[in-house]
């Protein structure tokens, strides 16, 4: 017993060794890539790994003018204090909120790219298919104070866009109709952010699919006309299947993402009367570690938190996707 055991524990600490041999090797062999993806590695270490140090602040009773090695460790309790502390019920209601708003985007949002690629691709006239594929991604590059501003212009009271049309239509058929304040109201906010969103980047997102499409070889189209499959059938045996990796990668993205939901968007469409479906993890946070009475542990975990959770369900999602479709990202 003890002979294996001494040869895995030589095995293990020659590990580090073999590693950094290798990667020597590649650099000796391949050095005009690594001068290329150089850029690259300086960026992640100053804005990805660099930063990964602030992590030690959830285990703080921090101060900025203390700084970290100089502040208080408290261990879990700013964890603790989050989850059953006197605000938790702030933090478990802005986590709701974030699992409902990425849910209604997952579901209603995640399949129209998709089927925006597939009318892309079944347009046959090159020049209508690229205006209209202009006009869809033109949104995307609106910034989000824009794309708010007009959200709110839109559905204001008495003068929107909605509103107007909603009254001159009731007016049509001699109805009576009360102008609704669609900002001022909890039950609208989700729908609002939502479609808010489809419409900005549902186009630019349909790129992804298009491309994939794109890499479908035509005969597998011109045997499907022989055989006298029409456009629909193509699309359900050819287009969809030929694309199935690729949404399932996108997919496990956008479950890892669940709890990253935009940020800058709900702080610009949101008020204090609709916080009980609106007041997101991103928001709670900000209100915690920078707005009022900053307290840069508290939040600090609570970003952590939301980190993790994200990464257990890239897991979980990936381990289930290569269980039951063979596709995977690792």
């Amino acid at each position: 017993m003890k002979k294996p055991l001494a040869g895995n524990l030589k095995r293990i600490a020659l590990f580090p060794r073999k590693v950094a041999h290798s990667v020597t090797v590649s650099i000796k062999r391949d050095w005009r890539l690594w001068v290329l993806i150089l850029p690259l590695l300086v960026w992640l270490f100053f804005y990805s790994i660099r930063p990964l140090y602030g992590i030690w602040i959830a285990f703080l009773e921090y101060s900025p003018f203390k700084g970290i090695e100089g502040s208080t460790f408290v261990g879990l309790d700013n964890f603790r204090d989050l989850m059953f502390g006197p605000s938790s019920d702030l933090f478990w209601r802005a986590f709701k909120n974030t699992v409902i708003i990425s849910l209604y985007g997952l579901v209603i949002g995640f399949p129209v790219p998709i089927i925006l690629a597939v009318l892309f691709h079944e347009i046959r006239n090159n020049k209508y298919r690229k205006f209209i594929q202009t006009v869809t991604y033109a949104p995307h590059f609106i910034s989000e104070v824009i794309v708010c501003s007009l959200v709110l212009t839109i559905l204001a009271l008495n003068t929107g866009l909605v509103n107007v049309l909603l009254e001159n239509l009731f007016s049509l058929f001699g109805a009576e109709y009360e102008q609704i304040h669609f900002m001022a109201k909890s039950e609208y906010f989700r729908g609002i952010y939502t479609l808010s969103g489809i419409w900005k980047e549902a186009g630019f997102s349909s790129i992804v699919f298009f491309s994939a499409l794109c890499g479908i070889p035509p005969e597998l189209y011109e045997a499907a006309r022989v055989d006298g499959a029409g456009r629909f059938r193509q699309i359900l045996h050819i287009s969809l299947p030929g694309i199935k990796s690729t949404i399932v990668i996108m997919l496990i993205i956008r479950i890892g993402n669940i709890l990253n939901v935009g940020y800058e968007k709900v702080l610009l469409l949101y008020n204090p009367g609709i916080y009980d479906t609106a007041d997101i993890l991103s928001t709670f946070t900000y209100r915690m570690g920078v707005a009022n009475n900053p307290n840069y542990g508290y939040s600090t975990a609570a970003s952590l938190v939301n980190s993790v959770i994200g990464f257990i369900m890239v897991i979980a999602a990936n381990r289930i996707s290569k269980k039951y479709s063979e596709t995977s990202l690792w």
